[in-house]
């Protein structure tokens, strides 16, 4: 079982490694009932780029290998990234970089990005 989210964006929160309030990070306006609500508009565009840069910039050389290990397969064991030095963290991080991603290129295209995140 997992967790959703959806609106202008959708996806699959990372099982074990990505909480349903990972987007806080990005900034954005929350609610709670049984799910998170998101907005995002192009104010918060700014803050958005600037915690994608940081995370890229904490990933360093391991985002291009996390990366590479990706591109042919869409799931792993942790001793498969354990054995090319990547661990939960930055897994954790990784995962919360794909969805500011998503939060950025939607606000880019449609001026603004709003969806529910299961809890």
């Amino acid at each position: 079982m997992g967790r959703y989210y959806s609106g202008d964006i959708e996806g699959k929160f990372w099982f074990g490694l990505q909480p349903s309030d990972a987007a806080n990070r990005f900034g954005g306006e929350e609610s709670f009932p049984q799910h998170i609500d998101y907005y995002f508009s192009e104010d918060d565009l700014e803050d958005v780029s600037k915690e994608i840069n940081e995370i890229i910039a904490n990933l360093g050389d391991k985002k291009e290998i996390i990366d590479n290990f990706f591109k042919d397969r869409a799931s792993y064991k942790d001793s498969d990234l354990e054995a090319i030095g990547i661990h939960e963290n930055d897994m954790s991080e990784y995962a919360d970089l794909k969805l500011g991603i998503k939060i950025r290129d939607c606000i880019k295209e449609k001026g603004h990005c709003e969806f529910q995140a299961e809890i």
